[in-house]
């Protein structure tokens, strides 16, 4: 019995033994399988996860492409829009009446002498004195009927920018000067309303070179129609003894004063107020 028990045994533990070798066999086959499905499917992983970082790349570079597109139309729309609203208030100040009830404008009225005159006591807003500066009459108010207070304006920032311009044009200090020589402040307001019309300041928008020309110029100044101001003041001066003209050739002397302010707008380089080839006849 005990010998037949042991062999049971035995048995019993060969035929485990048996079970544990046939497992470890097939376990091991298994990873062999398994290892052998990895090494080929590698490629295909790699290549899948290429194609998916392409495409997301891709993507990313479309969506970043819009961006920048919608970023640029952004920027483009806000200089626009910039643009507009200097010009929209260089509208308004064309649009404004010179008040001589208006404390503000008989202020400025009273610099722009001071300005001119400045050991010179002004007598009044209304005096014989004013016609010593070139004012047709003794009130100023009447002379700026035809532009408004922006010919003020631009009269006071020509004073106040370019002194030295300023009082050697009204004191008629350079060249071989007429007998008869034009009135300084007349002779202003005459400018700016010829701005006016050259640079199509009368439409929403200027339509002609000069006029969309001097917009973008506006873009990067907004004093840049009194800086063209007092640069055309000066052309016209010039113009005026290359001429050897006299008081009744004024009008000559501005139309071809606008010709050539006309043809130096047009030119392709010119991007700021000082890329004007006559910017440089003004003198602080």
């Amino acid at each position: 019995m005990r010998l037949r028990k042991r062999r049971q045994r035995f048995s019993s533990c060969s035929s485990l033994h048996r079970v544990d070798e046939d497992e470890v066999y097939w376990r091991q086959e298994k990873d062999d399988e398994e290892l052998e499905w990895t090494h080929k499917s590698t490629p295909v992983i790699l290549q899948f996860v290429q194609c998916f970082t392409n495409a997301m790349v891709g993507q990313r570079s479309t969506i970043g492409g819009l961006f920048t597109r919608s970023n640029n139309k952004r920027t483009k729309n806000l200089l626009i829009s910039y643009q507009e609203q200097r010009l929209q208030k260089l509208h308004e100040r064309l649009q404004m009446p010179f008040d001589e009830t208006s404390t503000d404008h008989q202020e400025a009225l009273r610099a722009l002498w001071n300005a001119a005159f400045p050991n010179v006591f002004l007598k009044g807003l209304i005096s014989e004195q004013w016609k010593e500066m070139g004012w047709q009459g003794s009130n100023p108010s009447t002379d700026f009927r035809g532009c408004g207070f922006i010919s003020l304006e631009n009269l006071l920032f020509f004073a106040r920018t370019y002194p030295a311009s300023f009082r050697r044009l009204l004191f008629k200090e350079d060249g071989m000067r007429a007998t008869w020589e034009y009135p300084f402040a007349a002779a202003g307001i005459n400018v700016t309303f010829m701005l006016i019309q050259m640079l199509d300041l009368s439409s929403a928008k200027p339509r002609c070179l000069p006029g969309i020309n001097f917009v973008k110029l506006l873009e990067e100044d907004e004093a840049a129609f009194d800086v063209l101001y007092c640069i055309a003041f000066e052309m016209m001066d010039a113009q005026w003894l290359a001429m050897r003209a006299s008081y009744m050739e004024f009008n000559e002397v501005l139309q071809a004063t606008r010709t050539q302010l006309e043809r130096e707008l047009s030119l392709e380089d010119i991007h700021q107020m000082q890329d004007l080839p006559a910017y440089n006849l003004l003198y602080n």
